[in-house]
């Protein structure tokens, strides 16, 4: 792994975990308590989620960040993996599960999409701060 990958891979971790953190524990949390109550864990289990940071992260990295020419164009395919990724997992679930409405759905995909292009661009910054 060089040096570039290390340091997009730190930053878009970092940043994820960060504005995903305010996100869950902050701002939306009691809106999902309410919203889907039974359907809650008291406590997250940490490994999956663990495995989901660094698996989607590493999505971020590979497929956006390194392969991008510009903060912009992270930004921009960030957004579109975001939104891919999000709405894959929301509209399942809209589809499928009783408690998840229709504005549970568009709010946590707007989130991801904004969230993954936040992300990727951090990154991207990182990445390329080892060049100057």
């Amino acid at each position: 792994m060089t040096k570039k990958s290390l340091l997009a891979y730190l930053g878009t971790l970092l940043a994820f975990l960060v504005l995903d953190g305010l996100w869950l524990g902050v701002l939306m949390g009691p809106t999902y308590k309410s919203l889907l109550g039974p359907l809650m864990l008291d406590q997250p289990r940490l490994l999956p989620a663990t495995f989901f940071y660094l698996l989607y992260v590493l999505g971020c990295v590979v497929l956006v960040v390194l392969p991008s020419a510009s903060w912009q164009r992270a930004a921009r395919l960030g957004a579109l993996l975001g939104l891919v990724a999000y709405g894959t997992y929301d509209l399942s679930n809209w589809a499928t599960l009783k408690a998840w409405s229709a504005q549970l759905a568009v709010t946590d995909m707007a989130w991801g999409t904004f969230l993954t292009a936040a992300c990727c661009t951090v990154g991207y910054l990182c990445a390329h701060r080892v060049q100057r």
